[in-house]
């Protein structure tokens, strides 16, 4: 018994003794297959493979929530965004943890590269791009695995990308373009290359370089996409017949019904430029079909978007406009083709058109609706701006020329605009009263539909309710705010005694409609409805309030009149500017500062006038005295030597002016001021275009300074500071200009 005792303690410690070792074997230091096997084992199954599978699942729902907006460029690579990743956060996180879990435990498995990919790829898709590039090049430096190595520069490029840093980028694509690529490492290179020329603005490279990826890609939603991004990137070069094809082989990609839509779409708008008449006479037929289809209920404003551009593109712009109307009615809830919709009439309006009064209600109405991270944001805003500049300064010449003639009429005559001014209001008033009725008969009947953009069962089919059209909306805040200025909330604010500004009516009547800034036109009050379905006439200002208040705006005495002369030649200076410089119009800028010479012929701004009157015909080809009459009346201005800019460099003529500018300096150290400065302006023509030109007009505004007055002397700083932007003397110039202008301000 004893015996048999000691056997079996013999045989607990073996089987103890043995356990330990392999134990000690399964170190994730050891480098013992039996280690490697366990760790590589538990590594794949229990960290990298769960891991793997929760990225991929997040990143399918990524692209399967994705919002697509046709009517831009499309991405390439869906762009990461921390936001619209909140979602599938919580898996990226896990995954995040799941593959942590390898460098923790399994040091010596194969899987631990991998792991390091999984956790970039994660910290990419949180936009955690610092983290991301780290772990990337961390593989890059310490990988065994080559492949992996490959794998993991392809997402440093593709982190690289995102942070907009297009150096490193192109570093790493050109390390990775002379490496031998396995098949997917290839696939995903020239995807991240071909997206980071897209996002450069180099649609060329960009479109070759998705060319030479569709031979390894598989057919399915993904690759139909691609091929709609590559039609895209083609019509943006100029190569709609490559354009064509790619969205036809969208049709064969199986894609889905929005891509397939959106591909024919845009095959008869490049079929339109390719001038393949038998395929644009096909194009009837395709809309008619497109429109007829049930499926394309929510989709009928991008066809009738379609046909206005097609149109636009053959020069029939009214029936483009038409279209685009078409468009907007057929639009619905779904406001997203609105906007460029907007844009795309305005652009008819502001460049066929040259009516920019109508473009600039477009054009507000698109920046209304556009999302502000859209490529023509910006543009649009710039636009915008030079068109409420245009409007308010036709306004501002329009109003106050009627209101002057209005001042010279006599009594009984003014007597009898002014009666019907006020009938014409009361007209309008009613017409907008019953228009108010109706929004409220439709609110009312359906108020089950009241909230925004929904079909309300009094509405035509394709009629959108006004409250909810932004040009509806954009013509009333401008018609209200003609009528009575930018108003603040508080009560009583249609009293007659309040000052309104605005723009004038279309019938240019200040009286009928709209007022100047300095003016106000009273109107009655809209009318509400009693039970009986009657008007009900609320208090206002009465007839003859009415009256009074208008002639109180009419400019009868000296003083008034001549501070809406003013505000006239004001007007005119600056529309001839915005034609010459913003709107590149040189031809109505001509007319325009014609008309404030020919009215004002005593205006401070003559010299810059007749120097942009001058520019204007040169730049037209049409020959004028301007030039002349500025060497001749203003020969001493900077108008007058910017005439004379284009004077050769050579060594004679710097050697004049050397010797005039030494001249002029030694009288100027003499204290002969008065003569230096009359040189000085003498001689800054004959010196245009050297190098001591700059230095001989700062000689010159130090002259200025000691013979005149503070006003002369600021006014000839800021001359140097408009005609020398790029001299070395600008900031001394500038700090003198602040010493002076702190001096008038004293002064004052």
């Amino acid at each position: 018994m004893s015996r048999y005792l000691r056997n079996q303690s013999f045989l607990l410690l073996t089987v103890l003794i043995l356990l330990t070792g392999g134990l000690v074997s399964c170190s994730q230091y050891s480098t013992k297959a039996v280690s490697k096997g366990y760790h590589n084992l538990t590594a794949h199954f229990n960290a990298y493979v769960l891991a793997r599978d929760q990225i991929n699942l997040a990143e399918q729902i990524l692209f399967k929530t994705r919002q697509e907006n046709y009517n831009q460029l499309m991405p390439i690579l869906l762009p990461v965004d921390s936001i619209l990743m909140q979602p599938v956060k919580p898996q990226i996180d896990d995954a995040i943890k799941k593959a942590s879990l390898i460098p923790e435990r399994h040091q010596n498995s194969k899987w631990l590269d991998n792991a390091y990919i999984l956790i970039g790829r994660a910290r990419l898709l949180k936009q955690d791009l610092p983290n991301a590039i780290e772990v990337f090049k961390y593989v890059n430096t310490k990988g065994t695995n080559e492949n992996d190595k490959h794998t993991a520069l392809v997402g440093l490029m593709r982190a690289y990308v995102e942070a907009n840093d297009y150096t490193n980028a192109l570093n790493v694509s050109e390390y990775l373009r002379n490496q031998p690529l396995n098949k997917p490492n290839t696939r995903d290179f020239y995807l991240t290359k071909a997206y980071m020329h897209e996002r450069q603005g180099e649609y060329a490279t960009a479109a070759g370089i998705l060319d030479a990826t569709f031979p390894v890609l598989k057919k399915g939603e993904a690759t139909a996409r691609l091929h709609l991004i590559a039609g895209q990137l083609y019509d943006q070069i100029g190569q709609p017949a490559k354009a064509v094809d790619h969205y036809r082989k969208v049709l064969s990609s199986h894609p889905t019904y929005d891509q397939s839509f959106y591909a024919n779409l845009y095959a008869i708008q490049s079929n339109g430029l390719t001038g393949d008449k038998k395929r644009m006479a096909q194009s009837a037929e395709m809309f008619d079909d497109l429109l007829n289809d049930r499926k394309n209920e929510d989709l009928k404003d991008k066809v009738y978007f379609t046909m206005g551009l097609l149109e636009a593109r053959s020069g029939r712009v009214d029936k483009a406009i038409g279209y685009y109307s078409q468009s907007i009615q057929a639009a619905g809830s779904n406001t997203t083709q609105v906007p460029y919709t907007y844009l795309e009439i305005g652009k008819l309006y502001f460049e066929k058109k040259a009516d920019y009064t109508h473009a600039k209600v477009y054009y507000d109405s698109a920046l209304a609706l556009m999302p502000k991270q859209s490529p023509d944001y910006a543009a649009l805003v710039t636009r915008k701006k030079t068109l409420d500049d245009f409007v308010l300064y036709r306004t501002t010449i329009t109003t106050d020329d009627s209101l002057l003639a209005l001042s010279k009429l006599d009594a009984n005559a003014l007597d009898k605009v002014l009666e019907k001014a006020i009938d014409q209001r009361q007209k309008e008033d009613k017409a907008q009263a019953a228009l108010a009725q109706q929004i409220v008969d439709r609110a009312t009947n359906g108020a089950g539909n009241t909230m925004p953009g929904a079909t309300n069962s009094n509405l035509q089919p394709n009629e959108r309710w006004v409250l909810y059209n932004p040009v509806a909306l954009s013509q009333g805040k401008q018609e209200f705010s003609v009528r009575w200025g930018n108003r603040p909330l508080e009560d009583n604010w249609r009293r007659s005694n309040k000052e309104a500004s605005g723009a004038i009516a279309a019938d240019n009547s200040p009286i009928n409609g709209s007022t100047p800034a300095n003016s106000i036109n009273p109107n009655t009050p809209l009318q509400p409805v009693d039970a009986g379905g009657g008007a009900v006439v609320l208090s206002g200002p009465s007839r003859k309030g009415q009256k009074d208040a208008m002639m109180a705006k009419i400019p009868f005495t000296k003083e008034a009149q001549a501070l809406a002369n003013q505000r006239i030649e004001n007007a005119l200076y600056k529309l001839g500017k915005l034609y010459k410089f913003e709107l590149n119009k040189p031809a109505d800028a001509i007319p325009t500062f014609e008309q404030l010479l020919t009215r004002y012929p005593n205006t401070l701004q003559k010299p810059e006038v007749y120097y942009l009157l001058y520019l204007s015909n040169e730049q037209i080809g049409q020959s004028s005295p301007w030039k002349e009459k500025l060497l001749a009346e203003y020969p001493n201005t900077s108008y007058a030597r910017l005439t004379g800019k284009v004077v050769a460099q050579t060594t004679d003529s710097e050697a004049q002016a050397l010797k005039t500018y030494t001249a002029i300096y030694e009288l100027y150290k003499a204290n002969n001021n008065a003569e230096a400065l009359t040189r000085a302006e003498t001689a800054l023509g004959s010196v245009a275009g050297t190098q001591l030109e700059d230095k001989l007009a700062l000689l010159r505004l130090l002259l200025v300074g000691k013979v005149k007055g503070i006003d002369d002397y600021r006014q000839a700083i800021s001359e140097f500071v408009r005609d020398y932007p790029g001299s070395q003397l600008l900031p001394h110039v500038k700090e003198m200009q602040a010493a002076a202008d702190q001096l008038s301000a004293k002064r004052k």
